[in-house]
C-alpha cells in the first residue's frame, strides 16, 4: 500500500465493471457507509477513504494551510482516484463530501459519471435572497463551545445532528467519531466547512448529479436542495425522503439504502 492509501485509509472492497466511491462527512469516518457497503460489493467495485482530519487519520498529516479550503480535499479526492487508476466512477458524497466532489468534478468531468449527494450545501450562511440555515452569530457561538470543551460540544452537538436521543446507536456513533477528533483540527474543519461558499461554482459542474435530503436537517434545510437543483451546470434531480437528520445512512438505513441503490443503478429519465 502507497503513502496516499496508507494516509486515507484506503480500501477497495467487492468486483464489478463499475466504481463507486464513497466519500463521508464532518465528524464521521468511512464507517458510516456501513448499512450501504454489504449491498454493492456482490456488484461493484467499492472504494472508501477517510478524508484527512478525521480521527482515523494520523493527526501529523494535517496541513492547516492546505486544508483551509475545501479544494485541498478535492486534490485528495483526484489523487486517491489517480493512485487506484480509477478512470470513471459514481461518487456518493455525504455533507461536505458532495460538495468535494462536485469541485473535483469541475477539475475533472471525466472522472465522473454521476455524483449523488447526500446532505449536501454549498453556503451554511444565510445571505441576500438565499437560506442557508446560520446566522454568523450561530456559527461564532458554535465555534466557541468547540474550542471551550470539545467533549460537551460533542455530546450536546450529535443528537441535533442524527436527530435523535443520546440512546441511540447512531448518535453513540456519530458520537464515538466526532471525539476520535483532535479538537484543534475539528474546529478548523468545521470553520472551513461552515464558512464555504461555493454557490459561484455551481453551474461549472455538469456531472449528473442526485440531490437527496432529509426533511428535517439541522444543518441543511430543504430548500437549499432545491437551490442545488436550480443552480447546478448539469442534469439534476431532487429527492426529499422521510428521513431525519443529517447523518440519514447511518440512523435511517431503511428509508435510506433503498433510496440510494436506485440512484446507483439508474439513469435520470430524459
Amino acid at each position: 500500500m502507497g503513502i496516499v492509501e496508507e494516509a486515507h485509509n484506503v480500501r477497495v472492497l467487492g468486483s464489478g465493471e463499475q466504481t463507486i466511491v464513497l466519500a463521508h462527512g464532518f465528524g464521521t469516518d468511512q464507517s458510516v457507509w456501513k448499512h450501504l457497503v454489504p449491498h454493492l460489493i456482490d456488484s461493484h467495485r467499492v472504494v472508501l477513504y477517510d478524508n484527512m482530519g478525521a480521527g482515523t487519520t494520523n493527526p501529523e498529516f494535517f496541513d492547516f494551510q492546505r486544508y483551509s479550503t475545501l479544494e485541498g480535499y478535492a486534490y485528495d479526492l483526484l489523487t486517491i482516484l489517480e493512485v487506484l487508476q480509477i478512470h470513471s466512477c459514481i461518487l456518493v458524497g455525504h455533507s461536505v463530501s458532495a460538495v468535494i466532489g462536485a469541485l473535483a468534478s469541475i477539475t475533472r468531468p471525466d472522472l465522473f459519471s454521476k455524483i449523488i449527494m447526500i446532505s449536501a450545501s454549498p453556503r451554511y450562511l444565510n445571505d441576500v435572497d438565499y437560506y442557508g440555515g446560520f446566522e454568523q452569530e450561530d456559527l461564532d457561538q458554535l465555534f466557541e463551545a468547540m474550542q471551550s470543551n470539545y467533549k460537551a460540544w460533542c455530546s450536546g452537538f450529535a443528537p441535533l445532528a442524527v436527530g435523535g436521543d443520546m440512546e441511540s446507536v447512531a448518535v453513540q456513533e456519530f458520537s464515538r467519531t466526532l471525539f476520535n477528533m483532535r479538537p484543534d483540527i475539528a474546529l478548523s474543519v468545521a470553520q472551513t466547512i461552515f464558512q464555504s461558499d461555493v454557490r459561484s461554482i455551481l453551474c461549472h459542474v455538469t456531472t449528473p448529479c442526485r440531490i437527496i435530503q432529509s426533511m428535517k436537517d439541522l444543518a441543511v434545510p430543504v430548500v437549499v436542495a432545491e437551490y442545488l437543483h436550480q443552480n447546478l451546470g448539469g442534469e439534476s434531480i431532487v429527492e426529499v425522503m422521510s428521513s431525519d437528520g443529517h447523518l440519514p445512512q447511518l440512523s435511517s438505513p431503511d428509508v435510506v439504502i433503498p433510496v440510494l441503490l436506485r440512484h446507483i443503478r439508474h439513469d435520470i429519465p430524459v
